[in-house]
């Protein structure tokens, strides 16, 4: 009988936590409000990112490949001034922690903006697209060079041998490691209530000091987090056996 009473005390204790912090003052709307900034901050930094990404990607690809072959002239200056640039970009940004990038982006360079969803969305994509850059670039390496002497000896130009030739390779080739890219930036995001943005971890944390109630919401938080993450990395696997399904045909 002292089991029994342990448990049904334990529950009503459990019971009592969850209505204080969820349904008391619909508490649940906060986490609800977190997971879709969450979310929107997260799909819109990939998305800058991978834009970002490539143009540096082609940028340092074509200097390694071409530029000591360049004639001498403004081009030449041109490209060896961008693939400078885009060294000095990755170097920075894949060596400094984000959080302190997210706080510059923040405090310093939007000093007198007020839309924390925006800030923290660039500070992201600016981030992702400095490895995404790396992604991408490892990927246009791995390409055997005559695929591009093939795309030029018929006729194309560098640009189109490089969308219609190399593009589709590279892309297969670098889907699931820019998919598990995507699934970090989804974590980093969880650092986006240092600028006062109410992502899901804020959502959680701001309900853990309202109710002085550390454990359910933070659980919660932590709960929703792996759901998204298995969810990812369950289509990251059908997308790696999908493609390997087609390399095998």
């Amino acid at each position: 009988m002292t089991l029994l009473t342990d448990l049904a005390a334990w529950f009503d204790d459990v019971k009592a936590e969850f209505i204080l912090n969820f349904i008391d003052k619909n508490r649940w709307r906060m986490l609800l409000t977190g997971l879709g900034n969450t979310l929107l901050i997260a799909l819109l930094a990939c998305l800058i990112g991978i834009v970002l990404g490539v143009v540096v990607a082609i940028l340092r690809t074509t200097w390694d490949n071409a530029g000591s072959g360049m004639r001498k002239g403004p081009a030449r200056l041109v490209f060896a001034f961008l693939n400078r640039l885009c060294l000095i970009y990755t170097t920075i940004i894949r060596g400094t922690p984000m959080v302190i990038q997210l706080l510059i982006m923040y405090y310093i360079i939007f000093a007198t903006s007020d839309n924390g969803v925006m800030v923290a969305t660039l500070a992201f994509g600016i981030n992702s697209g400095a490895y995404v850059s790396e992604i991408f670039r490892s990927g246009i390496m791995s390409i055997d060079k005559g695929q591009m002497e093939a795309g030029r000896s018929l006729g194309l130009n560098y640009l189109k041998t490089m969308w219609f030739v190399i593009a589709p390779q590279v892309l297969k080739n670098v889907l699931p490691t820019l998919a598990n890219e995507f699934i970090t930036l989804l974590k980093e995001t969880s650092v986006a209530g240092y600028v006062a943005v109410s992502d899901l971890t804020f959502a959680g944390n701001r309900i853990r000091g309202v109710t002085y109630s550390p454990f359910m919401p933070l659980i919660a938080v932590a709960i929703i987090y792996l759901i998204l993450v298995m969810f990812l990395t369950r289509m990251v696997g059908k997308l790696e056996r999908r493609l390997r399904q087609g390399d095998n045909r």
